[in-house]
């Protein structure tokens, strides 16, 4: 079973370090920098909660997301505050 309050932590962290700022995360530096194992799994928690997440290809051929500064509704305000 889940820790849910670390799940919560690590989405609102990614949703921090992540939107709006340009950066890419993969799922090798999610684990390795932040003790993230199931990458996947939050960035569908934060597309359901409804931010606007983007799936892409670093030039290692790694999959990388990316968070976009406005959510599917356009607003700005944080989601995980």
């Amino acid at each position: 079973m889940a820790n849910l309050s670390k799940v919560r932590g690590q989405n609102k962290f990614l949703e921090t370090h992540l939107r709006g700022t340009g950066r890419t995360l993969s799922t090798a530096q999610a684990s390795a920098n932040y003790g993230i194992q199931r990458l996947a799994a939050r960035v569908y928690e934060l597309r359901s909660a409804g931010l606007n997440v983007t799936t892409a290809r670093n030039k290692s051929g790694a999959t990388v997301y990316k968070i976009s500064a406005r959510d599917t509704k356009g607003s700005r305000a944080r989601v995980f505050a």
